[in-house]
């Protein structure tokens, strides 16, 4: 993590000031839209479902959750196991004619949209706008001044080979297809020491065409910004936000919005490791010459004002969950599209995951069917009850911190029909799991699972059969996951078989901070 200052549960300060970061968890490529006095927020999910997780606020600080857009990734075949390097790139979130509108590109298939009337929904199925690999980044613009719709996006170097610059297209008033063949709007090349141009969002300012893009990488670049008098360019170019003295690296991609006070604010995401990309708001104004200048003349703020909105209490995005009716919260996704019968309805209390039967249970993150979130950022622990209702061999359930290490705890049924406490870790260069402790022996099926997290993303596990607390295993050194950060993951598995091999449940998953 990378000179990251962490509020432990939001940014606000409560004093009409707030800190960065405002979101603290990997809400990757955020975007943003104001409707009338609420704002809203989108992230990428890659390849996750439900997917296209969307955010509400009334003032740009606090977010809560207002639900997920994607229910399954398209074309289906291709999201059945985990791949956190496809599915959805940095999606941009727009209000047109009455309708919430998210496009994205997805690099091994081409440019997706669907739409709602309303942020809850019911959203569209995916529908594909411009098919081909490469495409990612995408953002529309229905620009008020001629009624023309465009579409702007950016290249994947892994699929296209070339990456650094981002093309232009007329598109149908719908959004539903392009109108032409496209046009390179920017080529970073030809720019001295530019380098990987990405994450376009598209505007239409002062009677200009304005693109707001991060280039040199998300670890170490900076924000910039794009005009031109036709859409088609010429563009000239200025790098708005970077790091400077300050402790954020980065700054990297986001998206403009101005309040209906016509004040103007820029959230972008920060790099940090496990934690993945946290959530900075920046303030924004015009200088003399019409360019946008954000943070603190250029340098990304820690502590300011907050935007001059109504404010309700302090608050932050789900993670607790007590599974009400036997269902999980918005918060939630498996690492692949889901299968059926991964849950089981029932009319007690707690979340029911079927111990799916799998070859792979020894690797979890080749299985699509762990249930995850986001690892809050900050020091804190992360706790659930689980009881394991399984008599098969080798069924088992737990509590995972996933990345390209991952490391669980949880309950076991052996050979001999008894029930283990076990604690099994996989190094990031491994193909499977193995012991991070002897396997306990217990007189119960019923356990309290707990892991303690540093602010440093160290990971120390123990559990509590009734005794009290018991500590297992050494510390864990949580990882991010290909694109992402770590994530808290549930998953109930049996070895390959016939017939039904129980349930994992699990009851009231909390976080707790101190």
């Amino acid at each position: 993590m990378t000179g990251a200052v962490v509020p432990e549960v939001t940014g606000d300060l409560g004093d009409g000031t707030y800190r960065n970061p405002v979101l603290a968890a990997d809400w990757s490529d955020p975007d943003v839209v104001r409707v009338g006095e609420d704002f809203y927020l989108t992230a990428s999910s890659f390849g996750r479902a439900p997917g296209l997780p969307l955010l509400h606020s009334r003032d740009l600080v606090n977010w809560t959750f207002a639900g997920n857009a994607l229910e399954r990734l398209e074309p289906a075949e291709a999201f059945t196991l985990p791949r956190h390097d496809r599915g959805v790139w940095a999606p941009s979130l727009r209000h047109h004619d009455g309708r919430f509108r998210i496009f994205w590109g997805d690099p091994d298939h081409g440019i997706f949209q669907v739409d709602s009337p309303a942020v809850e929904g019911p959203w569209t199925r995916p529908h594909l706008v411009k098919e081909g690999r490469g495409l990612i980044d995408a953002c529309p613009l229905w620009d008020p001044e001629s009624g023309e719709a465009y579409l702007v996006h950016g290249w994947a170097k892994s699929r296209a080979g070339f990456n650094n610059r981002l093309t232009g297209h007329r598109m149908s008033p719908d959004g539903t297809k392009v109108l032409d063949e496209g046009t390179t709007l920017v080529d970073a090349d030809l720019i001295p020491g530019w380098f990987t141009l990405e994450g376009p969002k598209l505007y239409r300012h002062d009677g200009r065409f304005w693109i707001l893009a991060p280039a040199g990488g998300v670890a170490t670049g900076w924000q910039g910004a794009f005009r031109a008098d036709s859409f088609f360019g010429p563009y000239e170019e200025r790098i708005v936000l970077a790091q400077g003295d300050t402790d954020v690296n980065g700054p990297h991609q986001g998206g403009w919005v101005r309040t209906g006070a016509g004040e103007d604010w820029f959230l972008h995401f920060q790099q940090t490791g496990a934690h993945g990309r946290l959530v900075h708001l920046q303030p924004m104004r015009w200088d003399a010459d019409g360019w946008p200048v954000l943070g603190d003349e250029g340098s990304p703020v820690r502590v300011h004002r907050k935007p001059a909105l109504p404010s309700g209490p302090p608050a932050r995005p789900a993670v607790d969950d007590a599974f009400p009716g036997g269902a999980f919260g918005p918060q939630w996704s498996w690492t692949a599209n889901p299968g059926a019968g991964w849950t089981v309805a029932h009319p007690g209390p707690g979340l029911r995951l079927a111990c799916v039967r799998t070859g792979r249970a020894d690797d979890l993150r080749s299985v699509p069917h762990v249930l995850t979130q986001r690892l809050p950022a900050g020091a804190r622990s992360v706790e659930v009850r689980l009881r394991l209702e399984s008599a098969a061999a080798g069924a088992r359930a737990g509590l995972v911190v996933l990345g390209d290490a991952y490391a669980w705890i949880g309950l076991e049924r052996d050979a001999g029909g008894g029930v283990l406490l076990a604690h099994r870790f996989a190094p990031g260069n491994a193909d499977r799991e193995r012991d991070a402790a002897r396997a306990v022996p217990l007189g119960t099926d019923e356990v309290l699972l707990r892991i303690e997290v540093t602010a440093d993303a160290r990971c120390r596990f123990s559990y509590d059969a009734g005794a009290g607390p018991v500590r297992l295993g050494p510390e864990f050194a949580a990882t991010p996951w290909r694109w992402v950060g770590a994530l808290l993951g549930l998953f109930a598995a049996a070895p390959e078989g016939e017939g039904h091999a129980g349930t994992g449940v699990f009851t009231d998953f909390r976080t707790l901070t101190g």
